[in-house]
């Protein structure tokens, strides 16, 4: 048992037991649940129904914890509805999308009255009758409107509430708690700080200007609902990344975790050394169950996503604001209706944002290589006795490109799999069919890359009307070449004669013979922070034209970084982050054109998953006893 969980049983294993009267306990009591788990599972679906509460235990009916003593945690928070809050998820969306994740798309909107704190199962339902009996106290004197101060610091957005009205939720605040420590036996702390709604925290300071940008589209006047609600975490995995499940799996071992899409799951970080390159160890919040899965089934989720709202107080302010909705006829009770100027105003800001947009880069690794899946030796085994190609599996290209020289080239600069090239084409249509304009096409002079655009290029249906610019400067880290040497890439007069769309004029910036073998880690972010500032400078776009740069799994971090002008990453962990980046892996980055700063937002197409595909030997397999 770790350390932290054994403090958690020492701090509850002696607290007296009250009894519940919960008459959704009844039920679970006469189908043979003990009143402990039966309560447990009440609390954990919110003690909503009894078939919820049915359905949590047939799913943790093999969790190690179930009869854990350990009690969920509870915060109280404010939170808007209406209006206000569509505008405050639009600035969440919009936010994320031009800015990156930042520490407040963890939580949903809302302004903290009492922070987390344990409360046993069996008093759980003291919490929703002082919820409700204080809400009522606090009725007539809740502010009809909440007046809302946006904030804006170099690691901080958010508006700050009136002094005047921050005393009313304080006062609640602090009467929720005295009546909860006295009556249900929890120590509740009410926040006693300056009141606020967090926008966005622990942002790049760069960002600071968009973020304020897209806040100053929401109008903190909006019509809205203000509702005290009750919600719960567990509390042994506070300090865990959680994970969603994008497909299911099926265990192939014994201490692998089963696992259906849209599953959540709590992974800790400092528990990942016994997991293998790929792997993660991580416990289902859907069954309590823990073992190992595989992370590019996964994407990252947001922490109050596991958590559980149990019941909440409406302040209706409605009869108390009448003089001010009928001033205002497009306003409907319980902010039901856009406002439609505001929602324009908002709309015409976010057009502006984008309008400003100038300039795409979207960095992406290559496809499956043949030596990925075959091994070094591929090209043995696709060999006769006298030297020709043969596909020995259908993963094999259909044929090989020919060079001046020897085959043997093709060891060091391998091709794409057949898989890797149906990656490519399958980016390329995705592209096209969300109508991504590319202007500029780079490629390391690796064969695997120039192919990757090749087939891209094909997908988007723009072979023959862009041409494939040939970078040696965009080759990988020459550290990581097992030959100790660069290898012998095919020259442009190879590449055309084997119908590669192949810009012949383009001169790089970098000459092949530049390339330094064994390079330093510091070499190596110079030259692609050199590269990328050339590219950037000879791509004059006009409109949202995209500059697609193919290179290698090390290309994505030091080019994109750069350009954003952030630190190049510490050379102790780039190899353990590029062994994480799939065949066609992609960054993207816009232009500010007011600013001419780049900044790094979601790319324009989805991710590619799939699973591997064994080699299969059907006498082997089948005919064998």
């Amino acid at each position: 048992m770790a350390v932290a969980e054994a403090q958690l049983y020492a701090k509850v294993s002696n607290k007296p037991r009250g009894r519940s009267t919960s008459a959704l306990l009844e039920p679970l009591l006469a189908k043979g649940f003990s009143a402990h788990i039966a309560q447990k599972a009440l609390v954990a679906t919110g003690q909503k129904t009894v078939e919820d509460a049915i359905k949590w235990l047939h799913s943790h009916c093999n969790d190690p914890s179930l009869d854990d003593p350990i009690p969920q945690e509870y915060a109280l928070y404010l939170c808007p509805r209406g209006r206000l809050h569509s505008r405050l998820q639009d600035f969440w969306r919009e936010s994320k999308r031009q800015c990156g994740k930042n520490r407040a798309h963890e939580v949903f909107p809302h302004v903290t009255l009492c922070d987390f704190f344990t409360c046993e199962d069996q008093k759980v339902e003291l919490l929703y009758d002082i919820l409700k009996q204080v809400g009522d106290s606090f009725s007539q004197s809740f502010p009809p409107s909440i007046s809302l101060t946006l904030h804006a610091s170099p690691s901080y957005l958010g508006f700050f509430i009136d002094d005047s009205q921050a005393n009313v939720l304080k006062d609640f605040a602090v009467a929720f708690s005295s009546e909860a420590s006295a009556l249900a036996d929890c120590h509740v702390k009410p926040s006693l700080k300056q009141f606020h709604l967090t926008l966005a925290h622990r942002f790049y300071p760069h960002h600071q200007k968009t973020l304020e940008q897209l806040a100053k589209c929401i109008n903190p006047g909006e019509p809205c609902q203000w509702v005290a609600a009750l919600y719960s975490r567990d509390m042994r995995f506070v300090h865990y990344q959680r994970l969603r499940a994008l497909f299911q799996y099926k265990p192939q071992n014994i201490d692998e975790l089963m696992i259906n899409a849209g599953d959540l799951i709590y992974v800790d970080p400092r528990q990942q050394s016994d997991a293998s390159e790929g792997w993660v160890i991580g416990t289902s919040h859907r069954t309590g169950c823990r073992g190992f899965l595989p992370e590019n089934y996964t994407e990252k989720a947001h922490e109050s996503d596991t958590w559980v709202k149990h019941r909440e107080y409406v302040f209706d302010t409605a009869s108390r604001s009448c003089t001010k909705t009928e001033k205002e006829p497009n306003v409907k009770p319980n902010g039901e209706a856009h406002n439609l100027s505001m929602s324009r105003s908002v709309t015409n800001a976010l057009s502006l944002q984008n309008a400003a947009l100038r300039r795409g880069v979207l960095v992406m690794c290559h496809g499956e290589r043949v030596d990925q899946v075959f091994g070094k030796s591929w090209l043995q085994q696709c060999l006769t006795a006298d030297g020709k190609y043969y596909r020995a599996d259908l993963n094999f290209p259909p044929s090989l490109p020919r060079q001046k020289d020897s085959m043997k080239q093709l060891e060091c600069d391998p091709p794409l799999s057949c898989c890797g090239i149906f990656q490519s084409r399958l980016i390329g249509e995705a592209l096209l069919d969300q109508e991504v304009t590319v202007s500029y096409v780079y490629s390391s002079p690796a064969l695997r890359c120039v192919q990757t655009a090749q087939h891209i290029l094909q997908g988007l249906k723009l072979n023959q009307k862009v041409r494939i610019r040939v970078e040696p400067g965009l080759f990988e880290w020459t550290k990581w070449e097992a030959s100790r040497a660069i290898p012998k890439f095919m020259t442009l007069a190879e590449l055309v004669e084997a119908s590669y769309d192949i810009d012949t004029s383009y001169r790089g910036n970098f000459p092949l013979s530049s390339l330094a073998p064994s390079e330093s880690y510091e070499d190596y972010v110079s030259r692609s922070s050199a590269v990328i500032k050339q590219i950037i400078s000879a791509c004059p776009c006009k409109g949202r034209g995209v500059i697609l740069i193919v290179g290698h799994g090390s290309s994505l971090a030091p080019l994109t970084r750069a350009l954003t002008g952030l630190p190049s990453r510490d050379s102790r962990d780039f190899a353990q982050m590029v062994q994480k980046i799939p065949a066609l892996g992609m960054c993207f980055c816009e232009e500010q054109k007011e600013e001419n700063k780049w900044q790094m937002v979601n790319p324009p197409v989805k991710t590619l998953t799939h699973g591997a595909n064994a080699a299969f030997n059907w006498r082997n397999t089948i005919m064998e006893d």
